[in-house]
């Protein structure tokens, strides 16, 4: 596998693994603390869950998508998000 392929599958899961933390830190604080949510509507926080989900599933897709595709790649080389 080239140098190229390696740096571009890394940032591929970098990049997907980042988007989940992130939707995730999200949903923990839209759930868990609701003094960090600041004046919303309850329509807005119901949008804003539904986003974070959204944002989580799309993510937890490219993953899989990327270790379904590129095996041997993952298996070797496993980057993982550290959990709440």
């Amino acid at each position: 596998m080239t140098e190229y392929k390696k740096l571009a599958l890394a940032g591929l899961m970098s990049k997907a693994q980042t988007d989940k933390l992130e939707a995730e830190t999200s949903l923990h604080i839209l759930l868990d603390h609701p003094a960090g949510i600041g004046d919303h509507s309850t329509s807005d926080l119901h949008n804003n869950l539904n986003e974070a989900l959204s944002q989580i599933s799309d993510a937890e897709d490219r993953i899989e998508t990327l270790e379904k595709h590129f095996p041997d790649f993952f298996t070797m080389t496993t980057v993982t998000a550290a959990p709440f």
